[in-house]
């Protein structure tokens, strides 16, 4: 079955990142509360009672559907909810090497990443908007997903599995996860999530993943409802990133400076929206960690529906006369620009502020740490 090979648009500071190195062991400064002398991953550790006891459940959650706070508690054997995905696959966008991620997470072979479609927010900026909002892509199935990942991992030689936007197939993930193992596996799993999920899914994913990789998108839940579709994401991203980091803890690396365990944390700082990013850096030190690895994202661009016009007709009085009035409007035109350096700087500054230390930055030739 071939996929569409088509990525992210994100690119690297440096081609150097990409080169191997000839040392096979690099002692990279990484302090030694986060280094790991090897790592085993955490499915490996289930025993085959806590691995029967995950399968059944991801089948309940899929007959029951609350695995995020929309809670559409439908039969997903039957029909769908707001996701539109059923419980029997999962559709899955591209499966390929990717070499747009932190470099910690990429290596120098790649993160084996799978972008599923399909999303429970609408995002009106939204990167990735043709997959997450179109739901382009194949079907797959749980046992399919997990011969993929071993291709990725054979094939491949990537350093992880990277599961992009897959808030909406927990089940089929946890099941397709329990299947590579017993075909092989032994690579981190990585759950690359917007946040909005729920504390009964993440559970089921406690012993799965290996690094949680969560979005803190917004702070206001003003501007969840107009930029992400969704009420209650604020307070739904504090519950579920408090969780993460209770089962994985502080991201921690192996001497070759590749991320194996953790939480980090992304922010995309956007336009005019620096005081939220603030509020964000402040809570997540004094609420998570202040060792939190987070990367503050300058990449914002204007996509999806921000800037897009429409025709808004309006009723005006013009003396003792009403009439109808048409004009053209710029949807979103708050975001509808690049986010300036003052802003970036901004957030930055309140991080460091805050008592957070450990930031994702460019460095030529090395990975992050």
């Amino acid at each position: 079955m071939a996929l569409f090979t088509k990525l992210p648009t994100r690119t690297l500071t440096s081609s150097k990142q990409l080169l191997p190195s000839a040392i096979s062991k690099r002692f990279l400064g990484i302090p030694s509360a986060f280094l790991l002398d090897d790592y085993l991953p955490r499915y490996q550790l289930l025993t085959s009672v806590e691995s029967a006891k995950k399968r059944s459940l991801a089948y309940a959650h899929l007959r029951e559907c609350n695995l995020c706070p929309r809670k559409c508690e439908i039969n997903r054997y039957e029909t769908t909810g707001m996701c539109l995905i059923g419980a029997k696959t999962a559709k899955v966008n591209v499966i390929a090497p990717h070499r747009g991620e932190e470099p910690c997470i990429q290596g120098h072979h790649g993160s084996g990443s799978v972008f599923f479609s399909g999303c429970n927010l609408r995002c009106v900026f939204c990167q990735n908007h043709d997959i997450a909002h179109q739901r382009n892509g194949f079907d797959l199935t749980p046992e399919e997903l997990a011969e993929w990942y071993l291709k990725l991992q054979q094939i491949g030689n990537v350093h992880n599995i990277n599961l992009v936007t897959p808030e909406h197939v927990v089940p089929q993930v946890a099941l397709s996860i329990l299947n590579a193992r017993d075909m092989g596996l032994r690579i981190p799993i990585i759950y690359n999530t917007s946040s909005f999920d729920s504390l009964d899914s993440l559970r089921l994913l406690d012993g799965l993943i290996d690094i949680y990789l969560p979005d803190f998108k917004v702070w206001k839940d003003s501007t969840s409802k107009r930029l992400l579709k969704a009420d209650n994401y604020t307070s739904t991203a504090m519950e579920s990133i408090k969780e993460m980091h209770r089962q994985v803890g502080d991201l921690s690396f192996t001497s070759d400076g590749i991320a194996k365990k953790g939480v980090l944390l992304r922010h995309l700082v956007m336009p005019g929206k620096e005081d939220e990013g603030r509020e964000i850096m402040r809570w997540l030190a004094e609420n998570v960690s202040r060792d939190l690895y987070v990367h503050i994202m300058e990449q914002y661009h204007p996509d999806a529906h921000v800037g897009k016009k429409r025709r808004v007709t309006r009723r005006v009085r013009l003396g003792e006369e009403e009439s109808d009035s048409s004009q053209e409007e710029v949807r979103y035109a708050e975001i509808n620009r690049a986010v300036r350096d003052e802003e970036l700087g901004s957030v930055r500054d309140a991080a460091v502020e805050a008592g957070l230390w450990r930031f994702c930055e460019p460095h030529e030739g090395q990975f992050h740490l």
